[in-house]
């Protein structure tokens, strides 16, 4: 496209934004809940969250690499 920032650009940057926000939400959900900081009355579910953070950096690798290529 001739535009400013093309469509593959802009869909590639939100989906690494997507990413980083689940590496980093679920990165410190893990580090708040192992130090027991977490809220109230609330449980850390660890094998739920490292599945996300695994996600989170599969889609992160993905989109940068869709940015370079």
């Amino acid at each position: 496209m001739s535009g400013l920032v093309s469509l593959n650009e802009t869909i590639a940057l939100l989906v690494l934004a997507v990413g980083l926000a689940m590496v980093f939400g679920n990165g410190l959900a893990l580090v708040k809940g192992s130090r027991g900081e977490g809220p109230d009355g609330q449980t850390l579910y660890a094998g739920r969250a490292w599945f996300l953070l695994v996600a989170g950096v599969v889609i992160t690798i993905w989109a940068v690499a869709s940015l370079i290529g």
